[in-house]
């Protein structure tokens, strides 16, 4: 089963490729200045990109424009990038890594640059994995980079703030105070509110901030019950495979409540779900056995749980209104007054019951959201142990659920 699972799920992989995201109206400048409309690739970059996919009609070639044939692109006037030619400082700002020199280590670079504010002041980003650095132009002068820097003087931390004396000298309001300047953070909120509030005070044109996208449906809450398909199997640690016991496969209801997140890049591809689901398993089964008086063991088992998968989530967009999805899992179990009890056929208990206290486990599924309120999934789980407080004994369960959802939110 596990491996029927895995190989839907590496088809549906292979077939993202023919499901990306659509293209959107933009253009770019090439090295000549000439500005050419068409369609671009918006992959909503997380980290500055080097290239782009563009194409002049739905129906033409697609064509891959990397960052030295183009000056200039833009996408539908919710993103642009410029290509310039800056100083840069890549010094780490991971802690581990942090340099003991306070001044910046500038280095010759061709980025594109991403315009967070434009206006007769522009504010630029770029960033790279965990380097993110911010620059400016005004007048559309030499675009410069804030300088800013953490490092180490000896055990301690300190910052090279310099940006904020660059900021006091070319950015500088007659109507701002100094201690405005002073508790400027380098984040990027702080450094675009600023920038609006300096092109307004200057009295310019407005100035256009490509940060305030369309708001995103960042946070669903979905309810999703499902029928389950389990199967259990009790072993010991002897190789004598006539202790085991199996329970067989029976089908089962469960109920879950899924928070979702939507990571805020990639075209909101990326989520992370958590999701408290309650699921039971009951069965009984007789066994004859020459051990016990009566000559059967009757083993009954009474599961009940809430299980909480915490999954990492990828869509793959078809269309306007459909979408399906791959997750990966890591269930955690808790269960309370769960057990497995053997007895004779008149009814007296062979030895203590079984408490059940599982170990967490892992699930894969595939699923089908249309409209983003319906939805559709296939999920797999690996062999959960429910006796892991056991050494001489183990279990096998596993379970195959169908779920029907609905997004409240």
């Amino acid at each position: 089963m596990k491996g029927k699972v895995l190989i839907i799920l590496l088809s549906i992989i292979s077939f993202s490729a023919y499901s990306q995201i659509t293209f959107e109206k933009g253009y770019y400048i090439n090295n000549d200045n000439q500005k050419i409309n068409g369609l671009i690739k918006n992959l909503d970059w997380r980290n500055n990109p080097t290239e782009i996919v563009f194409k002049t009609s739905e129906n033409s070639e697609v064509q891959n424009l990397t960052i030295e044939s183009i000056k200039e692109f833009s996408i539908n006037n919710i993103s642009k990038y410029v290509k310039s030619t800056v100083d840069i400082d890549k010094s780490s700002d991971n802690l581990e890594n942090l340099s003991k020199n306070k001044r910046a280590i500038l280095e010759k670079e061709t980025l594109f640059l991403k315009v967070l504010v434009e206006g007769e002041t522009t504010l630029y980003q770029y960033l790279n994995k965990n380097l993110k650095r911010y620059f400016y132009s005004k007048n559309n002068s030499k675009i410069e980079l804030l300088i800013y820097k953490t490092y180490k003087v000896g055990s301690r931390l300190a910052e090279n703030n310099r940006f904020k004396q660059q900021i006091w000298k070319d950015l500088k309001c007659s109507s701002f105070k100094l201690n405005k300047i002073e508790k400027l953070k380098y984040e990027q909120k702080e450094l675009i509110d600023y920038f609006i509030e300096y092109n307004n005070c200057n009295n310019s044109s407005p100035a256009i901030n490509y940060n305030e996208k369309v708001k995103r449906d960042l946070f669903n809450l979905n309810i999703r019950p499902r029928v389950n398909y389990s199967s259990l199997i009790t072993k010991f640690s002897s190789n004598n495979s006539n202790n085991d016991v199996d329970f067989g496969g029976k089908l089962g209801f469960g109920f879950g409540l899924e928070v979702e997140f939507i990571l805020p890049f990639n075209k909101n591809k990326w989520a992370i779900a958590i999701e408290p689901t309650y699921q039971s398993f009951e069965n009984e089964v007789s066994n004859d056995s020459n051990s016990v008086s009566g000559g059967k063991i009757i083993t009954n088992v009474d599961y009940s749980s809430v299980e909480l998968p915490v999954s990492l989530r990828h869509y793959f967009f078809l269309n306007e209104n459909s979408k399906i999805y791959v997750n990966a899992s890591i269930i955690f179990d808790n269960s309370s007054g769960s057990t497995i009890t053997s007895k004779r056929q008149d009814n007296s208990t062979i030895n203590t019951p079984l408490e059940i206290k599982s170990n967490l486990n892992y699930g894969l599924g595939f699923g089908y959201k249309f409209k983003d309120k319906y939805i559709m999934e296939l999920r797999y789980q690996s062999n959960r142990d429910l006796l892991s407080n056991y050494t001489a004994r183990s279990t096998e369960y596993k379970t195959l659920s169908f779920i029907l959802g609905y997004s409240l939110f």
